[in-house]
């Protein structure tokens, strides 16, 4: 058995295991890179290692450190309060408001789910209280993470564009930023119409600013927000790392109050830091030894470019609705290089729906994302509300990624 197809057998048992049971994907894709690396590959522990990918890390580091201190010294509690209070009491608007707030969050660097661990307790708690449609809820939590989530300084656009960047492809950052913002912008409108937005529209006020004891602004919260407009100037108007950014920023807002630092180098997202170091390092793996090569020439043997898009955008929304959206983009874009480098189809288009695709069904109640709003729901509706983000998921999967082929990728065609 060849090397390649030893690779592709490894990664396909790596989301297997990771799936079935709760393995940690990045912890497999390092013993896999050593394992499949070492005896099928011949490859040296330094041809191994190279792929790992030292920035990405930082920035993955950098921003949750800096966003562990914002969730200790209350200030993203701040932020989400601060929004609610735009609402004014009408129960409509809250949807909405969590959408917005949950795009803010990723589009200044917050990882996807750490913007849904944030905001989503508080909207289905809201959900709760105000008898609001918790499927309706959840999914606008979620959709508003990924729209914010492919921006220029964000974790999801750092990756997609570094791996751009690297294979020498033409890229667009603001592309692949608006493809997600407007797509998950189109099916929130959709799912708020669908699952009882216009009934909420309707209602009477809710009296929602006297409900709860209002969150005032401090010292580190004001310093934290500071540093947050700081992160977003320097990494926008300098182009300056947004990972090394964030670090120094929480470096400094550590040493004015250690107590918060303690708390938050703990709450640090390891598991994500190292899920996506794992998988990017397997992926280094498989170009040393030609497996992505192997696999992009056997897509294009399919001899319809126009199919060849839509069954890689198919592969990123499957796998991606059962594992990590993080882990998958650093999978299946280098998939689609060679494929991209015959120039017969434009490669913002396929990356934008490559992208959007493998992110879009991070409403599956298998998915991280899914997983954070069910687990924080009402426990007499958790049961329903896992078959109904099973249903929408779905619904999501086979739908998504055809109607993206169609819309950015066919138009691209040479």
């Amino acid at each position: 058995m060849s090397a390649e197809i030893i690779s592709i057998l490894a990664l396909a048992a790596i989301f297997v295991v990771a799936s079935v049971w709760s393995v940690n994907m990045g912890v497999l894709a390092f013993a896999a890179a050593f394992l499949v690396g070492t005896f099928a590959g011949g490859l040296s522990t330094e041809e191994i290692m190279a792929g790992f990918p030292g920035g990405i890390f930082v920035v993955l580091v950098g921003v949750t450190y800096l966003f562990a201190i914002a969730r200790a010294n209350g200030t993203t509690d701040w932020l989400v309060a601060a929004a609610v209070r735009l609402a004014r009491g009408r129960l409509a608007v809250i949807p909405w408001v969590m959408f917005v707030v949950s795009a803010l969050l990723t589009a200044i660097g917050a990882v996807s789910p750490a913007a849904v661990a944030i905001v989503a307790p508080i909207a289905l708690g809201f959900a709760t209280k105000y008898k609001i449609n918790p499927l309706l809820i959840g999914i606008m939590v979620v959709h508003g993470a990924q729209a914010g989530g492919f921006s220029p300084i964000s974790v999801y656009g750092a990756i997609v564009n570094g791996l751009v960047d690297k294979n020498g492809l033409p890229g667009s950052p603001i592309a692949v930023f608006l493809a997600s913002l407007i797509a998950n912008l189109i099916i929130a409108v959709i799912a708020f119409i669908v699952l009882g937005g216009l009934k909420l529209a309707r209602s009477a006020g809710t009296g929602l600013d006297s409900e709860q004891e209002p969150i005032r602004l401090n010292r580190d919260r004001v310093l934290t927000l500071a540093g947050l407009v700081v992160l977003v100037g320097l990494t926008l108007a300098f182009n300056l790392d947004v990972g090394l950014v964030a670090i120094t920023i929480a470096v400094v807002l550590g040493l004015l109050s250690p107590q918060i630092h303690k708390s938050a180098i703990g709450q640090i997202t390891w598991p994500t830091v190292l899920l996506i170091c794992g998988v990017l390092t397997y992926v280094g793996v498989l170009q040393k030894i030609g497996t992505i090569t192997y696999i992009a020439g056997a897509v294009k043997d399919v001899g319809a470019p126009l199919l060849a898009a839509l069954l890689l955008c198919y592969i990123g929304a499957v796998v991606s609705a059962f594992a990590s959206s993080v882990g998958l983009l650093g999978a299946t874009i280098p998939l689609a290089v060679p494929f991209l480098a015959e120039g017969t189809v434009g490669p913002v288009g396929m990356i934008a729906a490559l992208a959007v695709s493998a992110t879009v069904v991070d409403v599956s109640p298998f998915s991280t994302n899914g997983a954070i709003v069910l687990a924080n729901s009402a426990e007499e509706e958790r049961e329903r509300l896992f078959r109904r983000l099973m249903a929408y998921g779905g619904i999501i999967v086979v739908a998504a990624p055809p109607l993206l082929w169609l819309t950015l990728v066919v138009p691209t065609l040479h």
